[in-house]
C-alpha cells in the first residue's frame, strides 16, 4: 500500500470515529460532564498521550519563527473548534451535529482558494457539490427526533463556527507537516491547547463526580479522549503530509453517515431510503473529492 493510499485510509478512519462520537459524546453531557469540562478532559488526556509517545522518537527542535503558527493552530483547531462543537452538541442533536458539519469541505474550499491560492478543479468542485447534497437531503428529508436539545438553531450556529475554525486550521498546519513528524506537531499542540482550554473549562472539569461515574460512562469518556482526540488528530495530521487540506475536508462526510449507521446498530435509530440515497452521494463525492488527477499522478 503506497502513501496515498494509508492518507486516505487514515483520514477514512478519523471520520469513521468522528461518526461514532456524535453518539457518544451526546450521551455524556450535561449529565455526566458539562461540554466545556469535556475539553479540558480531551485535551488533557491527549496531550498525556502524546507526551508520553514522543519518548520512543527522536526529539525534534521547533523553529523559533514555527511556534506563533503552532500556538494559532492550536487555537482553531483545539479550542474554537472543540469548544463550539460540544457546546453546539449539548444544545442541539447527534443528526443535525453530523449533517451541518458537512458544510466544512465548502468552507474549506473557499478558504483554501483565498488563503493559499489552491486551484478549486472542476472535478473537485463536483465531487464537493454532490457530497453535500448528500447532507443537505438528510438535513432536509431525513428523520429528526428532538430530544435533551434545548436549543438546537443556537447549537446548530456554534456547529458552523466549529466547522469553519476546523477547516482555517487543516490550511495553518499543512505547511508545519512537512517540516515535522506527527508525534512532534500534535505533542505542542495539545500542550498549547491545555493552556487555552484550562481556564475556560476548569470551573465545570471540577464539578464532575468523577468517584461517582459508572463505568459505562468512564469508557466512554476514554473513547473521545483516546479515539475522538488522540487517534483522529494523529491520523489527519499524517494524512495533511500526503493530501490536500480540502481532500482531508471531503471526509467529513462520512460522519452522517458513519453516525446513522451507528445509531441503527445500538438501537438509537432507524434506516430510511433516504438515508441510503444520501450516504451514495456522500461517499460518491469524498471519491470525486479525493481523486488525484492523472497528469499528477
Amino acid at each position: 500500500m503506497n502513501s496515498r493510499s494509508l492518507a486516505l485510509l487514515a483520514a477514512t478512519a478519523a471520520g469513521t470515529i468522528y461518526g461514532i462520537n456524535h453518539s457518544i459524546a451526546k450521551d455524556l453531557m450535561p449529565q455526566h460532564i458539562e461540554p466545556y469540562g469535556f475539553i479540558v478532559l480531551r485535551v488533557g488526556g491527549a496531550a498525556i498521550l502524546f507526551w508520553l509517545i514522543s519518548l520512543a522518537f527522536p526529539n525534534e527542535k521547533v523553529d523559533p519563527k514555527d511556534w506563533k503558527r503552532l500556538f494559532i493552530c492550536a487555537i482553531f483547531g483545539m479550542s474554537i473548534n472543540m469548544l463550539m462543537f460540544f457546546k453546539g452538541l449539548s444544545l442541539s442533536t447527534p443528526i443535525n451535529s453530523s449533517v451541518i458539519i458537512t458544510l466544512s469541505p465548502v468552507l474549506l474550499l473557499v478558504l483554501s482558494a483565498i488563503l493559499i491560492k489552491e486551484k478549486i478543479t472542476l472535478l473537485k468542485t463536483s465531487g464537493i457539490v454532490i457530497g453535500l447534497a448528500g447532507g443537505l437531503m438528510l438535513i432536509l428529508f431525513g428523520e429528526k427526533e428532538q430530544f435533551n436539545a434545548p436549543n438546537i438553531p443556537l447549537g446548530n450556529l456554534l456547529f458552523i463556527i466549529n466547522a469553519t475554525a476546523y477547516s482555517i486550521y487543516l490550511i495553518l498546519a499543512k505547511p508545519l507537516t512537512a517540516k515535522y513528524s506527527s508525534i512532534t506537531l500534535m505533542k505542542w499542540l495539545f500542550l498549547f491547547a491545555v493552556i487555552i482550554n484550562l481556564p475556560i473549562g476548569f470551573n465545570e472539569f471540577t464539578k464532575v463526580e468523577w468517584n461517582a461515574l459508572p463505568m459505562d460512562v468512564i469508557f466512554k469518556m476514554a473513547f473521545v479522549v483516546v479515539g475522538t482526540t488522540f487517534l483522529t488528530y494523529l491520523f489527519n495530521i499524517y494524512a495533511l503530509k500526503e493530501l490536500k487540506a480540502s481532500t482531508i475536508g471531503a471526509f467529513i462526510y462520512l460522519q452522517p453517515v458513519i453516525a446513522v449507521i451507528f445509531a441503527v446498530i445500538v438501537g438509537a435509530d432507524f434506516l430510511t431510503p433516504i438515508r441510503i440515497i444520501a450516504a451514495i452521494l456522500i461517499f460518491t463525492g469524498v471519491y470525486m473529492s479525493s481523486r488525484k488527477p492523472k497528469e499528477l499522478a
